[in-house]
């Protein structure tokens, strides 16, 4: 595990680009899985103007959905998959046969988890797999208590999440179920960078990387990784005692 403490969110996010483009660069067919949400919005507005710049390629990335609110799909303001299209991956202009997301909307969930494998398994894994921290520390939408080999799968959502979710709507959700790329699948990607910035998140990291690792909180399965960064601004840092 390698940990990378940054003073801002805009250095947080400057700093994860570089190194997203870093390591996407060189392979053939590289797969990128980005996570939706406040967090990584500042480093996708980054690779976007990497972009446009022609400071990076981008034509042969793949780019498969982490997570989903059953119910929901691209078409729906609020969804995973309408903030990644809106940030990431129309700026980008991605072409639709690169990309694979969940559709919560779907009447056969499981197929679509099938789908999903399936199309990591053409790329031969993830390359980058970019994951935010849930106030009850999930990863995604695999929630306290969940499997460290789960592969993707339709979860029942934690009373938190369901909570924290409705920021990104206009009006009250219903949010019962996600559909969610397993830790086991997140895992077996050959790198995982780990965004975290807010002081609202200072307690759930510091438990995090100063308590032994549980599935109890899932992030901390993430640690022993072969090639896990956790990207922190300041404030999500500001607990942790061996910095101080």
């Amino acid at each position: 595990m390698k940990l990378t403490i940054l003073n801002t969110y805009q250095e947080l996010s400057a700093a994860v680009a570089e190194q997203v483009t870093e390591l996407m660069s060189g392979r053939e067919k590289p797969l990128l899985c980005p996570a939706s949400g406040d967090t990584p919005a500042g480093l996708y507005k980054v690779l976007v103007e990497k972009y446009k710049d022609r400071k990076s390629d981008v034509s042969q990335w793949g780019f498969v959905g982490l997570d989903e609110w059953v119910g929901l799909n691209g078409s729906d303001e609020g969804s995973c998959r309408y903030s990644i299209d809106k940030e990431l991956l129309l700026p980008l202009n991605i072409s639709g046969d690169k990309i694979c997301f969940f559709d919560g909307r779907a009447t056969a969930l499981q197929q679509e988890c099938e789908a999903a494998e399936r199309f990591i398994a053409q790329y031969n894994g993830i390359d980058v797999a970019i994951l935010g921290l849930g106030m009850n520390g999930h990863i995604a939408m695999n929630e306290p208590g969940c499997a460290a080999d789960g592969r993707a799968q339709i979860v029942t959502l934690h009373p938190v999440t369901m909570q924290v979710g409705q920021k990104y709507f206009n009006q009250p959700q219903v949010l019962k179920e996600g559909i969610t790329l397993g830790l086991g699948t997140l895992l077996e990607s050959r790198h995982i960078i780990l965004m975290v910035s807010g002081k609202h998140k200072a307690g759930i990291v510091k438990k995090m990387l100063e308590e032994p690792p549980t599935n109890e909180l899932p992030g901390s399965l993430l640690l022993n990784h072969s090639s896990v960064t956790i990207f922190l601004d300041a404030d999500a840092a500001a607990l942790l005692s061996n910095i101080h």
